[in-house]
């Protein structure tokens, strides 16, 4: 029988953005869209519908696509929160905050992921570097160094 942690995935991460914290709002929704890459920097065309409920999900056109989850909360500029499947097309539900607060030198730009459900290994081990990558292109974005 597997274990409880098994079926549990929490992952914390923090880093402080030389940029003000609209900006590096800004930057996170367009990291969660049109900006989105996957794999090898290579596009990834996602949409994020900006209010309670909307729909955060991968644009494949002609109406097919994947549904990623729902805007649980939207703040501007200091809170996103969204819930969904994301990338996991099993039984699995997630949840994502992401907090943005001016701090001396720029923003803090929080970022947790929790999920629950039949987690395959390849996601546990891709999780957390993939997100370290997107926060690494958020911040790229808003200090200018990528556009």
């Amino acid at each position: 029988m597997p274990a409880t942690e098994d079926f549990h995935l929490d992952i914390e991460q923090d880093l402080v953005v030389a940029a003000p914290v609209e900006t590096v709002f800004e930057s996170m929704i367009h990291q969660l869209s049109e900006g989105n890459t996957g794999q090898h920097d290579t596009p990834l065309p996602m949409r994020l519908e900006r209010q309670p409920g909307g729909r955060w999900f991968r644009d494949l056109g002609d109406d097919r696509g994947h549904l990623w989850g729902f805007v649980q909360s939207i703040r501007k500029p200091d809170l996103l929160e969204i819930s969904g499947p994301l990338f996991m097309s099993y039984p699995v539900t997630n949840h994502i905050i992401i907090r943005f607060e001016e701090v001396e030198g720029g923003t803090r730009l929080s970022f947790r992921h929790r999920a629950f459900g039949a987690i395959e290994q390849h996601h546990r081990d891709g999780v957390r570097p993939g997100w370290k990558g997107m926060l690494d292109r958020v911040a790229a974005h808003a200090t200018g160094a990528v556009s």
